[in-house]
């Protein structure tokens, strides 16, 4: 059965996708991510992506609420995914193709002046995509974009721009392990962490007892987690481009 954009699921993967994958990515560069997340991955054994950006208000040079340029180095030297965020947290749908080429262009500058690879992956700042960006990104050697939706994320008919996660912000534990859950069949389960615990922004804060409860019960039941760059492992990127990308159900 072909699919949309006439791909097949063996043109799109290069590998089958085992069940129990999960995808670990943070957002908005919180100071938690270093000072807290990233000792309790590796502890586990855990990848994860971090989704970096310089917040205007409340501004990036409070660092106690956000990690500086040298932490985001740590994280990429003890071999964590520093991505991109846009550089001031724009949102894609109000921006044209030459703003956020320049958004992308300043914080690939400052990785490049701090030693770190250039990003390979992005999320949308506040789930908000558009054509502009699910275009430029790949133009700009973008692998995997990734948004909201609370659905898990099917490689065989999601575009690899459009990438849907769920939030484990707050309190309901019911609603992360029933996400988790879902990591199966084919189906990948993409979670979107802002600050454990978040000071700038506490309505998406994630209180840490509870995160460092879900990391232990994914060591637990054997689930493989992995950086948001690692799905290329089972993904043919090129191939899964062709596909046509959905807006819905994303936010």
């Amino acid at each position: 059965m072909c699919l949309a954009g006439n791909r097949s699921p063996a043109q799109v993967l290069r590998r089958p996708v085992p069940d129990r994958l999960i995808v670990l990515t943070f957002d908005d560069a919180a100071v938690s991510h270093a000072t807290y997340v990233a000792p309790l991955l590796k502890k586990y054994g855990f990848g994860g992506t971090f989704f970096v950006c310089e917040f205007r208000e409340p501004p990036f040079a409070d660092k106690t609420k956000y990690m500086s340029w040298a932490q985001i180095q740590g994280l990429h030297n003890l071999g964590f995914e520093v991505a991109s965020h846009t550089l001031t947290h724009q949102h894609v749908n109000k921006m044209n193709r030459t703003q956020l080429g320049a958004e992308l262009d300043s914080i690939e500058a400052r990785c490049r002046a701090w030693r770190i690879p250039r990003p390979v992956t992005f999320a949308y700042p506040a789930y908000d995509t558009a054509p502009t960006a699910t275009a430029l990104l790949p133009e700009r050697g973008y692998r995997f974009a990734r948004a909201g939706g609370a659905r898990t994320y099917d490689p065989a008919h999601d575009h690899p721009m459009l990438l849907p996660s769920f939030s484990i912000a707050g309190t309901d534990t019911a609603k992360v392990y029933g996400a988790i859950r879902q990591a199966h069949d084919g189906r990948v389960v993409i979670l979107t962490v802002h600050g454990v615990p978040d000071v700038a922004h506490d309505w998406v804060t994630t209180p840490p007892a509870l995160f460092e409860q879900y990391l232990r019960y994914l060591h637990e039941h054997h689930y493989k987690v992995i950086a948001l760059r690692d799905l290329a492992r089972y993904v043919n990127v090129a191939e899964a481009l062709r596909l046509t990308p959905r807006y819905e159900n994303l936010k």
